[in-house]
């Protein structure tokens, strides 16, 4: 193998000795990035709570991982609390800081999307932080999303105020 070559990540669902990786992925966001709003990293134990919940009511939470190394993850999650949403679901991908460009986000969205067009959800929705995320917009469009519109100055993060990018995307029967 070359050292261009690009080893294709291995998609599988998140065990329990990934949560240190998965905490570490997602701190870089929190500390340095606008594609979440969030502001303080959690806890390992708080990203292992949040894993539970998610696969408790039934969602999909996987893994990449490149030579042995998780290299990022996704997740759906209920879009809304309330019960009329209950067939609408929401997309999170993350990629580890340095492994951008590689298929990854690609690799773990795509199976996101099959795992959640076999179950009873029916509109997926990505909810972008930022509208200078030129990546996850996208990936996403790539992935059959549609821009449906974009939340201005929403969240307030590093410095400034962010926008939530909207997209979307049929699952299943509604596709």
């Amino acid at each position: 193998m070359t050292s261009t070559s690009v080893r294709q990540p291995v998609i599988r669902d998140a065990a329990p000795g990934d949560f240190d990786a998965i905490a570490r992925i997602y701190a870089h966001y929190v500390l340095r990035a606008l594609a979440t709003f969030e502001e303080a990293p959690p806890s390992v134990d708080e990203m292992r709570a949040r894993h539970d919940a998610i696969v408790a009511a039934g969602l999909p939470y996987l893994v990449a991982e490149v030579d042995g190394e998780v290299t990022g993850y996704a997740y759906a999650s209920a879009y809304r609390a309330r019960s009329a949403y209950r067939h609408t679901i929401e997309d999170s991908v993350y990629v580890a800081d340095g492994f951008g460009g590689r298929g990854i986000g690609l690799a773990l969205l795509s199976a996101l999307i099959a795992r959640c067009e076999a179950g009873p959800w029916r509109q997926m929705i990505a909810v972008i932080g930022s509208s200078g995320n030129a990546g996850s917009i996208a990936l996403h469009a790539r992935l059959g999303f549609e821009h449906v519109g974009v939340l201005r100055n929403v969240g307030y993060k590093l410095g400034g105020w962010v926008d939530s990018v909207l997209m979307q995307r049929a699952l299943g029967a509604a596709a």
